[in-house]
C-alpha cells in the first residue's frame, strides 16, 4: 500500500462521515436554499471543522451562489475543498532539523494523548533521516512512561536517559543537557509528564524544563511540540489552546487519525490557532507518523 493510500485507509471514519454525508446531502441537483445550508452548518460542526470555518464556508456558498457562480449543490464540494487547502497550507510546515548539530524537541501534552509513541515514532523517523538520537524520561512520575520510553529506545536504537521514578524532572533534562555539552551532536527528544487535574502544577514543572533548557543550552529547546489526541475533538483544541498559553508551542502532531470521524479538528486547529501541523498519526505501525502535507489530507478526505 503506497502512503497515499495509506493516509486514506487511516482517514476513513472522517470521510465516511464526512464525505458520505456531503454527498447526500447535495445529491440530486439540490437548490442552493436555507434548508440546504442549515444542514450543512449541521455537517460541519458534527466533523469539528469549528464553527468559524463552519460560518466561513456558508458565507462564502452564499456568495457565489449571488455572484451565480454556484449553480448546483455539488459545486460545495470544491469550495469546501478549496478553503480546507486554504487554511492547512499556511499551517503545513515541515520540521527542519540540522544535521550534526544538537537540536532538542521537547514532546508535551496529556496523558493518554499518544506522546510517549510518538516519541518513538518520531525517532524512528529521524533515524531513518541520518539523525542521532536521544531519548529523555522527564515524565518521572509514572513508572509506566519511562519503562514504555525504554522500549522504544530499544525498539528504534536511541539510547534513554533516566533516573528513578519521581526524580526531579528538571534533573534528568539535566543529564540529558550535560550529554550534548559533552559533544553528543543528535537530536534530544525530552517525555514530559502530562497529568491535566493538576493543571497548575503541571504546567509550572514544564515551565521549569523548559528554563532549565534554555539556561543551559541558550536557544533551546528548539520545538515545542504538542501531542494531540485527534478522538477527543474538540477537547484537542481546547488543551491546545492552554499549552500555548502556558508553555508556547512551536508545532502540532494530531495522534489517531485513523480512530476517529473527528478528523476534521485539524482544520479547526490550524485555523484558530495559528500553530503548525508537523505530523500525524494515521495508525499502529512504526511508520504511521508522517510529515503533514495539506494537498495529500485534503484529497484524501475529500476525493
Amino acid at each position: 500500500m503506497g502512503l497515499f493510500d495509506k493516509l486514506k485507509a487511516g482517514l476513513t471514519k472522517t470521510r465516511d462521515s464526512l464525505t458520505k454525508n456531503l454527498d447526500n446531502l447535495v445529491f440530486g441537483k439540490r437548490i442552493l436554499d436555507q434548508a440546504l445550508f442549515d444542514e450543512l452548518e449541521e455537517l460541519m460542526i458534527s466533523a469539528d471543522m469549528g464553527p468559524q470555518f463552519t460560518y466561513d464556508l456558508i458565507d462564502d456558498v452564499k456568495q457565489r451562489v449571488k455572484r451565480k457562480e454556484l449553480q448546483d449543490a455539488s459545486q460545495i464540494k470544491k469550495v469546501l475543498q478549496q478553503r480546507m487547502m486554504a487554511i492547512l497550507h499556511l499551517m503545513e510546515k515541515p520540521l527542519m532539523i540540522p544535521q550534526n548539530q544538537p537540536f532538542v524537541i521537547m514532546a508535551i501534552g496529556v496523558n493518554g494523548s499518544g506522546k510517549t509513541t510518538t516519541i518513538g515514532k518520531l525517532a524512528n523517523l529521524l533515524h531513518n533521516d541520518g539523525h542521532e538520537v536521544l531519548l529523555v524520561a522527564a515524565d518521572t512520575f509514572r513508572a509506566a512512561a519511562i519503562e514504555q520510553l525504554e522500549v522504544w529506545g530499544t525498539r528504534v536504537n536511541a539510547p534513554v536517559i533516566k533516573q528513578k521514578m519521581n526524580a526531579d524532572p528538571a534533573a534528568v533534562v539535566f543529564d540529558a543537557v550535560a550529554r550534548i555539552k559533552a559533544g553528543f551532536q543528535g537530536v534530544v527528544i525530552v517525555d514530559t509528564a502530562g497529568r491535566l487535574h493538576t493543571r497548575t502544577n503541571l504546567m509550572e514543572e514544564l515551565k521549569k524544563v523548559k528554563r532549565v533548557i534554555s539556561k543551559e543550552l541558550p536557544g533551546a529547546p528548539h520545538e515545542i511540540l504538542l501531542v494531540l489526541d485527534a478522538t477527543t475533538g474538540q477537547n484537542a483544541v481546547i488543551q491546545a489552546k492552554m499549552f500555548k498559553e502556558d508553555i508556547g508551542v512551536t508545532g502540532i502532531v494530531l495522534t489517531k487519525l485513523d480512530g476517529t470521524s473527528k478528523g476534521g479538528v485539524v482544520v479547526r486547529i490550524a485555523g484558530e490557532l495559528g500553530l503548525p501541523v508537523r505530523f500525524i498519526g494515521v495508525g499502529e505501525g512504526l511508520d504511521d507518523l508522517r510529515v503533514f502535507d495539506s494537498r495529500d489530507f485534503t484529497a484524501a478526505l475529500l476525493d
